[in-house]
């Protein structure tokens, strides 16, 4: 691929991770760190979760995508992948807008996890009480 070529950029985001995501016009081939996306995620249906925009735009065949992401973890950077792919392709054609925002792939998931409080185990999770 090079890198000279024109191409649709998108940023995605999801928990703590944060994907950048590039669509060249090719044949349909996607890239996550440099790796397939069924290799990089090593579980199928997050490789569904990563192909889901082009899917719906039946874009699938019209471009190449590489994607570079990190922190979080697996399920938080397939989800920025998506996020990513989804801003891009709008980036490329602005009619696919309607679809993508009807199954709600605009939409930045703006759950995170909560933050350990102090005196307590986890985020909520309190120590045992005893009466006596």
């Amino acid at each position: 691929m090079a890198d000279n070529a024109t191409y649709y950029y998108g940023t995605g985001r999801r928990k703590n991770a944060v994907a950048r995501v590039r669509l060249y016009p090719g044949e349909g081939t996607i890239m996550v760190n440099n790796k397939p996306p069924l290799q990089y995620f090593g579980r199928r249906m997050l490789e569904m979760v990563v192909v889901e925009p082009l899917r719906l735009t039946e874009s699938a065949k019209r471009f190449n995508v590489s994607a570079m992401v990190d922190g979080g973890g697996m399920s938080g950077q397939a989800g920025a992948v998506q996020h990513g792919i989804a801003r891009a392709l709008i980036v490329a054609d602005l009619a696919m807008r309607p679809v993508l925002k009807k199954h709600g792939l605009l939409t930045r998931d703006p759950r995170m996890k909560e933050r350990k409080k102090p005196g307590l185990k986890r985020a909520r999770k309190a120590p045992q009480y005893t009466k006596r």
